[in-house]
């Protein structure tokens, strides 16, 4: 049970993810947008064929080559979680873990599936199997202004924060990974003190054995040399 319990967190992860897809996908239309928030706090339909936050990968056979790697990625993070969670791991780590799990089975199900599933492989995909594109709804576009003319490179350009659009899924795998890099330092504390000690180890036997064995003085280095 006490592993169980990460792998259940990450099923609730992807249906959760999974139904605000489907969601979004039968009751809205395609770049449609519903105000939730303000203006900050949007819901916009999106495809994304690409990675995650809107970022793509122009290429014949890149959307290919991106759902392998997620399908491979997707098995080598559960292998790892079991794998670390019999080992007793630091349980925030193990959470996190979790996070990202769900996160990557979810997108992994759109890629794989949704072509065929929902029909939204692009046109010019050889064929609707790992050719699903992800559906992004979350977006946040907190603040825009456009850029001073002095300002180098970027002087006249029009800026919104928070621009990218993206999903539960997305969101699941940026907050894992974000907590095991603010929190590695306690996560892997254990590793540390051991790495730590074995040092001290080390150095305390060097130690002893130039204690225990000095090295030969001049005139003994010259006898020896003699004989």
């Amino acid at each position: 049970m006490k592993i169980t319990r990460y792998f259940l967190i990450a099923i609730i992860i992807i249906l959760v993810d999974q139904a605000s897809k489907l969601l979004v996908h039968n009751n809205m239309y395609l770049h449609e947008e519903i105000y939730v928030i303000g203006d900050w706090f949007r819901i916009h339909y999106l495809l994304n064929p690409g990675m995650a936050f809107g970022i793509r990968w122009d290429n014949e056979f890149g959307k290919l080559a991106l759902t392998v790697f997620r399908i491979a990625a997707m098995a080598g993070i559960g292998y790892y979680l079991w794998k670390i969670a019999k080992r007793g791991a630091h349980n925030g780590f193990l959470w996190s873990m979790s996070l990202i799990l769900g996160g990557a089975v979810g997108n992994v199900i759109d890629s794989t599936f949704y072509g065929v599933m929902l029909n939204n492989a692009p046109l010019d995909a050889p064929t609707p199997w790992f050719h699903g594109q992800v559906i992004d709804m979350l977006y946040f576009p907190m603040f825009d202004f456009v850029w001073p003319d002095w300002v180098p490179m970027v002087g006249g350009r029009y800026f919104e924060f928070f621009s990218p659009v993206f999903n539960v899924a997305d969101s699941s795998i940026f907050i894992g990974v974000v907590i095991i890099l603010v929190m590695q330092r306690k996560f892997f504390k254990e590793k540390i003190e051991t790495t730590n000690a074995e040092q001290s180890s080390s150095e305390s036997i060097i130690t002893e054995n130039q204690v225990t064995n000095p090295t030969n003085s001049p005139d003994q280095q010259n006898f020896t040399n003699t004989l």
